[in-house]
């Protein structure tokens, strides 16, 4: 191959890596408009292949007219690996069979909540963002924290959404988890779940060791009025105010020294939990005041972190 030919092979390239970036946005909107069409529902309750004709049947499509559009639809699902196809029979792929509402790990909040108006507006105002001194491209666009807007919102529509989110998406996490790093939690007798949210993790690790004192931290307007039972409780408090003690500390999704730090106030040494490359997290670690850590890569895309002080 001659020079301009190996040129333009790497400009064709490169054309179609960006053009797979700026059109990218199809496959997520494909998704969510195969969501909102209950596509997954359908077929999940059907339990096997489904031809076009039988599956147009039972869909929620307003206009009959647009039905001759599905077809195009069901093809960028397929190719896209968000659904099978046999012959003329279409059926769920593992991910699609998450958003289908009666799958016991459904993650069908997970997809309204980043698909919601509020946090759109928050991803594009992230080029602003990066040009003033607001903690995050969602303060840029709503004037306040997350957090805050949640708490403010009446009723809190936004608020139930986000917290399923975030408790479907610990469900398959924590069965693995308690799985597979057992031996984490034997010998333990307490346990505070920091930004625990409505207690998904917090119940699993409470009925499978009952020795465990559980206690799921979060924001008053999160907990609410949920009530603990046995070895499980619930307190409403500001993480960055005060951590109840325990033996260990566990966090999700959060990778914040200031949070870290006020775990290590609240855990004797040698117990505790953390979420970045490794040498990222060892930085952070050193940073909040923790010596040593172990990392169990369980979790499919995350892994478990045990640190210590």
């Amino acid at each position: 191959m001659s020079t301009s030919e190996s040129t333009f092979t790497e400009l064709l390239h490169a054309q179609a890596q960006i053009w797979n970036y700026i059109f990218n946005f199809i496959s997520s909107s494909a998704v969510r408009y195969a969501f909102e069409l209950e596509i997954p529902d359908v077929l999940y309750k059907h339990d096997k292949p489904m031809c076009l004709f039988d599956l147009s049947a039972e869909l929620s499509v307003v206009n009959s007219s647009k039905i001759s559009f599905l077809p195009i639809l069901m093809r960028f699902l397929v190719q896209s690996g968000f659904l099978n196809q046999h012959e003329d029979q279409y059926f769920l792929t593992p991910a699609s069979r998450l958003l289908a509402k009666n799958e016991p790990f459904n993650v069908k909040s997970l997809l309204l909540v980043n698909h919601s108006p509020v946090f759109s507006k928050a991803w594009s105002e992230l080029s602003d963002w990066f040009q003033n001194d607001s903690p995050t491209p969602f303060h840029t666009a709503h004037g306040k924290l997350l957090w805050d807007y949640i708490g403010g919102e009446k009723p809190s529509v936004l608020g139930d959404i986000f917290n399923d989110a975030l408790a479907s998406d610990s469900r398959l996490n924590t069965n693995v988890l308690i799985t597979e790093c057992k031996h984490v939690f034997e010998g333990l007798t307490s346990l505070v779940d920091v930004d625990g949210g409505t207690g998904s993790v917090s119940i699993a690790i409470a009925n499978t060791f009952p020795n465990i004192k559980c206690t799921v931290l979060d924001l008053p307007q999160v907990i609410g009025y949920l009530k603990g039972s046995g070895n499980l409780d619930f307190i409403g408090g500001d993480m960055f105010d005060k951590i109840p003690h325990a033996n260990v500390i566990l966090l999700k999704c959060v990778d914040c020294v200031k949070i870290l730090k006020k775990c290590k106030e609240s855990i004797p040494s040698k117990e505790g939990k953390g979420e970045r490359i490794e040498k990222e997290w060892e930085k952070l670690f050193i940073e909040a005041g923790f010596n040593e850590y172990k990392i169990f890569p369980v979790l499919g895309l995350r892994s478990l972190i045990e640190i210590y002080s």
